[in-house]
């Protein structure tokens, strides 16, 4: 069947533009009064939604997708493909990406100067909503280099958190640095264990848990041992937040202490061969005696439960805008393939059914990335419950757009080329971590408790 694309004036089924019924044209005709209620924007979706931003956001979006589009996209098959390598080790075109990121500010823009590279324009705006602007961007091109970027910011996020400027000035600061040097300097959250996922998630399932990592007090310091897994960029990070045990206590004694790569006693012992978002490892870690000096405890003892769960709830709204970018991907993807592909002598896209299954997908698409961006405005202090919630519903309306394309694309759907297997593969990812759906649905509920059962409540869902 031909695939020769046609741009014929209207789509069959609809009125051209410039018809007598069709009221594009003719809200020009109305008065200047009227037309300030009633106007017809012909820019595309991205570019409108990209107006409407803060104008310092506006400019965070495009130089985003600029980045994306120059670095990131090209080097997505090629990376998706590419042989699973040892730890520890990058491929080229991993390398090359990170070192671009780094020189730009992409892996530095939580903070502004002197410290790292956020505008001082853009500090008026919540972080969270700046970081889900680019991650949405970054996961539209591809969503394993998009994880090796972002989970970097998780990582550094406890050392931001923790409130110290010492600890900032002399963590957080050399990260950046190194980074804007294009000398990259990737940190990562290590809080998944063998016997705790959701454990380590969820305050129910940690009251019952014993810890599997345990800091042992030591002269000057504490040793580590133990193991954590599926840590996202653990095989290349030089920095860690761990977070471990006292030892003889329960979880509640759950500190953060920062690890240096290489450390004596630390060890990549492996990253796992994953379905999706392959650019991106995920590491096996093992601590035996590893010696980390009290100046390396973040937050203060037994402050790591507090200051993980502050960490979760910072980084699944941006987890909630990979859901979107994947989104946007797809319905890109079954555009282009509509308008492309020829079935019974007519473009698909001129099948009623199947502008109604696009028409779908684009609302789908937009409606999970206004629940992001709401919540990601307003999240300077970003509460569980809308966290949570963004993260959980995003992400599976997401995966339901991603079916969505794969069912139009049918056979061709298939093939690596098309893209959205990849994007297939790669969403499902996202509703397991940061706690998997599930977790985050009884996160909303375990934070909504007090208003459940307060008398009289007013819920005001």
């Amino acid at each position: 069947m031909s695939t020769a694309i046609l741009s014929p004036a209207h789509l069959e089924g609809h009125l051209a533009f410039d018809h007598p019924l069709s009221p594009r044209s003719h809200l020009a005709d109305l008065p200047a009064l009227a037309r300030a209620f009633a106007h017809y924007d012909a820019r595309d979706l991205w570019e409108t939604d990209t107006r409407r931003l803060p104008r310092p956001l506006g400019r965070l979006r495009r130089r985003a997708r600029a980045f994306a589009e120059a670095f990131i996209a090209p080097a997505s098959a090629e990376l998706d493909l590419a042989p699973h390598l040892p730890p520890g080790q990058v491929h080229p075109a991993a390398q090359r990406v990170l070192q671009a990121a780094g020189r730009d500010g992409w892996l530095s823009y939580f903070l502004p100067a002197p410290v790292g590279s956020m505008g001082l324009s853009c500090a008026l705006h919540s972080p969270i909503w700046q970081c889900s602007l680019v991650v949405e961007e970054f996961a539209r091109a591809c969503g394993g280099l998009m994880l090796l970027l972002s989970a970097h910011h998780l990582g550094v996020m406890p050392l931001i958190l923790s409130g110290s400027p010492s600890v900032i000035w002399k963590h957080v600061r050399p990260i950046y640095q190194s980074n804007l040097r294009g000398k990259p300097h990737l940190a990562a959250f290590a809080i998944t264990e063998p016997g705790a996922g959701s454990d380590a998630e969820e305050g129910h399932g940690a009251a019952a848990y014993r810890p599997g990592v345990v800091a042992t007090r030591a002269p000057g310091g504490w040793k580590l041992n133990g193991r954590k897994v599926y840590i996202s960029g653990g095989d290349l990070a030089q920095s860690l937040t761990v977070f471990a045990a006292l030892e003889g206590e329960g979880m509640a004694s759950w500190t953060c202490f920062l690890v240096h790569a290489p450390a004596p006693g630390f060890t990549v012992a492996r990253t796992e061969l994953k379905m999706g978002m392959r650019a991106s490892g995920a590491a096996e870690l093992e601590f035996r005696d590893v010696f980390v000096p009290d100046g390396h405890v973040i937050g203060g003892l037994r402050q790591g439960w507090v200051l993980n769960r502050a960490t979760l709830n910072s980084s699944r709204i941006p987890v909630a805008s990979m859901g979107v970018g994947f989104a946007a991907a797809a319905t890109e993807i079954a555009l282009q393939f509509a308008l492309s592909y020829r079935l019974g002598g007519r473009r698909l896209i001129d099948y009623q059914d199947v502008q109604m299954h696009l028409a779908t997908m684009v609302a789908e698409t937009r409606a999970i990335r206004s629940l992001v961006w709401q919540e990601a405005r307003h999240a300077w202090q970003p509460r569980q419950l809308f966290a949570s919630a963004a993260k959980f519903h995003a992400t599976d309306r997401a995966q339901v757009v991603a079916e969505m394309a794969m069912d139009l694309l049918a056979d061709h759907g298939a093939a690596h080329e098309a893209r959205i297997e990849r994007v297939f593969r790669d969403i499902r990812l996202t509703r397991i971590f940061e706690g998997t759906n599930q977790i985050n649905r009884l996160s909303l509920i375990e934070d909504w408790q007090g208003e459940l059962l307060a008398p009289r409540a007013q819920l005001g869902v």
